[in-house]
């Protein structure tokens, strides 16, 4: 009877064994980019003219500027990035220093 139970508890731990064991098929490559943009935050008081009037502008008036952030990308272009609010939905919305807004 030890036989036979011992012989049952082995099967058993032997399936479970080959069915939870598997293969790796093929290897996962993993590329990492080093991101060399900065972010200043800005004074809304202290932005430029023409991104203040881009903002009291139709499209952008309806919201409500919360914080801003002077964005140099590794290429050395710069943009505002600003944090807008309108009732209780909230966005973001990048403006040159020229004043255009950038898509």
């Amino acid at each position: 009877m030890k036989k036979i139970i011992l012989s049952a508890a082995f099967l058993a731990f032997a399936s479970i064994t080959a069915v939870n064991a598997s293969e790796v098929k093929s290897p996962v490559a993993i590329n990492l980019k080093q991101d060399s943009t900065t972010k200043v935050p800005v004074e809304l008081k202290d932005l430029p003219e023409a991104v203040k009037t881009t903002l009291q502008s139709e499209p952008v008036k309806a919201w409500t500027p919360s914080t801003a952030f002077l964005v140099t990308n590794a290429d050395k272009t710069q943009y505002f990035e600003i944090a807008v609010k309108k009732d209780a939905e909230t966005a973001v919305i990048k403006i040159g220093a020229d004043g255009k807004i950038i898509q």
